[in-house]
């Protein structure tokens, strides 16, 4: 790598940094462009030059943050063999992200209706498609030999990780009643029994 994509790459990634410190000590009000320009001390026509807008920095963290989430599932899910040890795998995989790793899955949860998402969706998509691809390549095998149910991909991802979200969605939120570790405990197996055939 040239010195000056070093340098673009290393103002990308302080610029992304910045703004998940932002978001971590300010929440959604205070994450604004003025915030992360002051705090990362690179101008405002670099951001622009990088990210497009300031709705496209925001894409970028969301796309960042997403990945490493689905990486952490996938790489779970891969090495395993069984299928239920692989799917109670890929839940905690979510979960313990989320635990570790509690900025980025807010910054994930907030981000779900934010009004940066339509705009960048076709480019967030991309970015999630190979993970997502490895986690369903990972379960054919298992719905050949019927391990697992057939069902489209859209709702094997429902199934695989929607009981996580959710959780993990009220812990963030501050909900009672709701503890990340027992929720590794009792979620995985249930999750296991909904993508179970027969």
């Amino acid at each position: 790598m040239s010195p000056r994509h070093r340098a673009t790459a290393g103002t990308v990634e302080r610029l992304l940094d910045t703004a998940l410190d932002v978001y971590a000590r300010d929440g959604r009000d205070g994450f604004t462009m003025s915030a992360v320009i002051k705090e990362s001390g690179v101008s405002s026509g670099s951001l622009y030059h990088h990210f497009g807008s300031f709705d496209g920095l925001a894409a970028a963290l969301y796309t960042r943050c997403m990945t490493a989430l689905l990486e952490a599932m996938a790489a779970a899910l891969e090495p395993c063999e069984d299928a239920r040890e692989g799917v109670i795998a890929a839940v905690r995989a979510y979960l313990g992200f989320a635990a570790e790793h509690r900025v980025e899955a807010g910054f994930i949860h907030a981000s779900a209706y934010a009004a940066f998402l339509p705009a960048h969706a076709p480019a967030i998509a991309a970015a999630k498609e190979p993970l997502l691809r490895r986690m369903m390549d990972w379960t054919r095998p298992h719905v050949a030999a019927g391990e697992i149910v057939d069902l489209p991909p859209a709702l094997m991802e429902m199934l695989l990780i929607g009981a996580a979200a959710e959780t993990t969605r009220r812990w963030l939120a501050g909900a009672p009643g709701i503890d990340l570790a027992e929720a590794s405990e009792l979620l995985p197996e249930r999750v296991w029994r909904s993508l179970r055939a027969g």
